[in-house]
């Protein structure tokens, strides 16, 4: 029944299944991740005991190395996490290649690193040597940490939430960081405009906006705001990536969006998210675009 899954081949963090792409039938509800010794199940909708006891079972026997096997529950208020078997695990340090992220499970809805964006970041890490980068919608910093790793000049993370970057601070000192190279700002970033230009120009920028946050983002009506800021922002001949996680916005709106606010960036190519995550329908999963910019 869930042979499906895939195991963990070593201490790295991954997603094993990606039921969310809606290409295995009867599992869109379902998607289980890898934090070493933790396995987490995130359930968008309800299921019936026995399915969940059978798939502890089938995760106990084939998955020996994991400790503790918990059950998000996204389908609920406030997502609440449930222990289902092993042990009560709420705080973890996880691995992606040699990076180092703290993970917390059982506070929030997120737990403190996307992996669909492993491609992205590996991508950041080769480009950002010497270079200046900006990381709008920062969460916990992981391509701050990502940068930084690959020998980038400066960072300059802004996110509204100043806990999740005061975890991106105490993620860089897991990496053994040198803070002297980030900066933090925890700010609104559509009332900060003015901030953001002062500390430029820059080299690389990325942006990894939520689709929608009650009271801050909509990014369907908000990304223009953002890309047509970008003259302010960029170094000529920089690069731009742009990141939309929208099942209800596909490739063509962000390459419209930036073709109508800001003709300067020419499309150069996309970072697809990891093969794990597959998807059935083409546009509804995360996109990524890399862009350059020169100056007009």
């Amino acid at each position: 029944m869930f042979e499906f899954i895939q195991l963990p081949k070593d201490g790295q963090c991954q997603r094993l299944f990606h039921g969310r792409g809606h290409a295995y039938s009867g599992f869109s509800h379902v998607c289980i991740d890898w934090f070493e010794p933790v396995i987490l199940v995130t359930l968008y909708q309800e299921v019936d005991a026995t399915w969940l006891n059978e798939l502890v079972f089938f995760i106990e026997k084939q998955i020996p190395q994991a400790k503790s096997i918990q059950v998000q529950y996204r389908c609920r208020a406030r997502a609440p996490i449930e222990l289902v078997s092993g042990d009560p695990v709420t705080q973890l340090v996880t691995q992606e290649h040699t990076l180092k992220f703290h993970i917390e499970l059982g506070k929030s809805q997120n737990h403190g690193l996307f992996l669909d964006m492993k491609n992205g970041r590996d991508w950041l890490r080769q480009h950002a040597k010497d270079k200046k980068v900006l990381n709008l919608f920062a969460y916990t910093c992981a391509f701050s940490i990502a940068a930084v790793e690959g020998g980038a000049s400066h960072v300059m993370n802004l996110d509204m939430s100043k806990a999740s970057l005061a975890r991106g601070r105490e993620n860089h000192k897991l990496n053994q960081h040198d803070l002297t190279r980030v900066s933090f700002a925890g700010v609104d970033l559509f009332k900060s405009f003015g901030k953001v230009k002062r500390q430029g120009p820059f080299d690389i920028l990325v942006c990894d906006p939520p689709a929608f946050q009650k009271g801050s983002v909509d990014i369907k009506r908000d990304y223009k705001k953002i890309i047509r800021r970008l003259p302010e922002f960029m170094a000529d001949d920089s690069l731009v990536v742009l990141c939309l996680n929208s099942p209800d916005l596909d490739d063509a709106f962000l390459r419209d969006t930036v073709a109508e606010h800001c003709p300067s960036c020419t499309f150069e190519h996309s970072i697809h998210a990891p093969e794990v995550f597959k998807e059935a329908h083409q546009g509804k999963g995360l996109k990524v675009h890399v862009y350059r910019y020169i100056a007009s």
